[in-house]
């Protein structure tokens, strides 16, 4: 019973997948303007970041929408297409669950965040509008 399952939300996510793609090209968001100073600051704070994501799965749809409206420059690790980011994922995060942002402090310490909600309130806080 249990591959019958797996079989039927992986052609659910074939099917829906491409749809869930162009909607999010069609309404994708504005990203807020920042003068040129503060956008580098904000880009250089962004290159400790790296949101190991899945294309199509409604949750890392929801997150990558948050890096565009906040425009911010963080790497993109497709956990679902490449076996070496889903190992790292699994090796540092533990599971293999995404949206998982991993934040790479600056003495090296790596903290993996998972949950779309707590991802999106992270940045909020951390590059969000005053």
């Amino acid at each position: 019973m249990k591959p019958l399952i797996r079989l039927f939300f992986r052609t659910l996510r074939a099917i829906l997948g491409p749809f869930l793609l162009l909607g999010d090209r069609l309404t994708r968001p504005k990203g807020i303007v920042r003068p040129a100073a503060e956008q580098q600051a904000v880009d250089v704070r962004t290159r400790k970041l790296a949101l190991y994501h899945f294309p199509t799965c409604p949750f890392c749809l929801k997150t990558r929408r948050t890096l565009r409206r906040l425009s911010l420059d963080i790497e993109l690790r497709d956990a679902r297409n490449n076996e070496a980011h889903r190992a790292a994922l699994i090796a540092g995060g533990g599971m293999p669950q995404v949206p998982c942002l991993l934040i790479t402090a600056a003495d090296g310490q790596a903290t993996w965040l998972y949950e779309s909600d707590a991802i999106n309130a992270w940045l909020n806080r951390e590059f969000g509008a005053a």
